[in-house]
């Protein structure tokens, strides 16, 4: 008998490193634009007079402001499986109140209804120290880690902290990757 391993199969340095990030081919699309379940997607502590759909329209004078404190809790949701490759955050206003901008976000996959306590108890998937720089219009996107977002439905944003003022306040939200490819049953054919 011949006994085959996971070294054997994948090389002894393939079996411990992480697959590594893909290249971006063009293929890349803006799942908030194209993917978003609007009907799913909510935000807590968010003012009434600036809602989270703001965050879809491409214009950062409306955007979205938390309420009662610097904290806000977005959470998007997808209408179907998709692999997050990085996320854009665009200031409020043009940059009007820089002291409202976020300056730490946490980001959790896949949680349904999460609360202020949830993002306090439970750990995030990545965490963001945001610059000034990253949230101008003209900014790249900030990539997430690859094998942490390989599979996700909803991505919730706990944006903890800003630049020091009560309140917090985005202009625009954006998530590029890619779709989930599925197996399409029809393309089986029946054998025997």
């Amino acid at each position: 008998k011949r006994i085959i391993t996971m070294e054997s199969l994948m090389g002894q340095r393939g079996a411990q490193q992480a697959a590594p990030e893909p290249a971006d081919d063009g293929s890349m699309i803006n799942l908030t634009a194209s993917k978003l379940d609007k009907t799913a997607s909510y935000a807590r502590n968010a003012a009434s007079a600036y809602p989270m759909t703001n965050l879809f329209i491409g214009d950062s004078r409306l955007g979205c402001k938390s309420d009662a404190d610097e904290q806000l809790i977005l959470h998007v949701e997808f209408n179907e499986f998709v692999k997050a490759h990085s996320i854009r955050f665009t200031e409020f206003n043009l940059g009007a109140d820089p002291e409202m901008n976020p300056t730490l976000v946490k980001i959790y996959v896949n949680r349904e209804n999460m609360g202020f306590e949830d993002c306090h108890d439970i750990d995030p998937t990545q965490t963001l120290h945001l610059s000034a720089a990253q949230l101008k219009e003209d900014a790249a996107p900030i990539l997430l880690k690859y094998v942490k977002f390989q599979r996700v439905r909803s991505i919730t944003l706990f944006i903890e902290d800003n630049a020091g003022a009560d309140e917090s306040a985005l202009g625009g939200l954006q998530v590029f990757g890619r779709l989930v490819a599925g197996t399409n049953m029809a393309d089986f054919k029946k054998q025997g």
